[in-house]
Formats: structure tokens, sequence, C-alpha cells
């Protein structure tokens, strides 16, 4: 009797024994497979991540290579109403400098909202840094100083390109009719090109 108790009882603590080792590998196997999905999100975020920096990277990188800003700075306008020998004539100046990163094509200019004509127009484009203020000149074309530089001036026929980097002077005969009333007046300037228009305005000057 006392033998059957005895091996009754092992036979009951080794199968509670194996429940509990059956129980803890449950265990184990499930905190491996929470592990396992928490590990796996992880990894997904982070190359995520990842993923999401390196196109931002790129696009940012193709876009400041490939897409260059457009620049002009422009300095020194003038409009005078001056004597030239026997009459008075109307004649402005501005000078354009560009400092964007991309060549630039000047499709327009305008005195006071009035279009210039081509023919009226006169231009040199430097590399030169040009620190002398632009001045009423007599005869516009050929070779005009200014400051104690000579530089020759082209009549214009169409558009006009200004290189990156480089400076242009235009001076213009006869804009929108300048008179002697309007001396002291403020009137613009402005320049058009095929992304944006400059504006600068300035009084009329007696010279």
């Amino acid at each position: 009797m006392c033998s059957f108790f005895y091996a009754h009882n092992y036979i009951f603590k080794i199968g509670v024994f194996d429940f509990s080792v059956t129980q803890k590998m449950r265990n184990i196997l499930k905190n491996r497979y929470a592990l396992s999905t928490v590990v796996t999100t992880l990894i997904i975020l982070v190359v995520s991540v990842l993923l999401a920096g390196v196109v931002t990277y790129f696009a940012i990188n193709v876009t400041s290579t490939r897409v260059q800003e457009e620049s002009l700075h422009l300095t020194k306008q003038h409009v005078w109403y001056a004597a030239n020998g026997t009459t008075y004539v109307g004649q402005a100046a501005i000078m354009i400098i560009n400092t964007g990163g991309r060549d630039v094509v000047i499709d327009k200019l305008t005195v006071r909202g009035q279009e210039c004509a081509w023919a009226n127009v006169y231009y040199n484009t430097t590399t030169d840094s040009v620190s002398a203020d632009l001045t009423f000149q007599k005869i516009l074309g050929g070779s005009m100083t200014i400051g104690s530089t000579a530089y020759n001036f082209v009549a214009a026929t169409t558009d006009l390109t200004l290189e990156s980097g480089k400076t242009m002077i235009i001076y213009i005969n006869n804009p929108d009719s300048i008179t002697v009333n309007d001396i002291g007046l403020t009137v613009a300037q402005t320049i058009f090109t095929s992304q944006a228009m400059y504006y600068k305005e300035t009084n009329v000057e007696a010279s």
C-alpha cells in the first residue's frame, strides 16, 4: 500500500514537473515570438526613416544642382533731360549685374511703363567691376567713357543675353518722351526676363 502511495506521489510530481517545463517552454516561445515582432517592427521603422532620408537628400541635391536661381542686381539708374548741342534730349541709363547662377535673357525694357524700342538701346557687357557712376552721354554708341575707362557700346537689335557673373551697362535714347516738365519727378525703369521683372525708381535729372 505504501509503495503504491509513493509511486502515485512520484508520478504526480513528475507530471507537475513536466507540466511546469512545458509551460515555461511555451512562455519562452511566446517571448521569442513577441521579441521577434518588436524587432521586426523596429527594423521596418528604421529602414523607412533611412529610405526617407536618402530620398530627401537626393531630391535636395538634384534641386540645388540643376535648378539655379535667377538673380539680377540693378544699380546706378539714371534718367536725364539735358541739352545736347542745340537741342534737349531724354536719356536713361542703368547697370545690371547678373549675381545668379544662370544666364539671363532680357526681353523687354520699360521706362515709366512704356516699352523701349531696341533701336534706341545701346549696351556693353563686361566682366569688370564698374565703380564709377554712369553719366549723360552726348553720343550713344561706339566708344563711351565711364569714369576713366572706355567701353564699346553697340546698338541692340533683339533680346539681350547676360551671362552669369557679368555686368551689362545700358543706355536708352529718348525713353518715354521725357520732357523738361519731368525734371524732378520720379520714374521707374523695369527690366523683364522670362522668369521675373526687376524694378528701380529714380528722379529725372537735368544735365
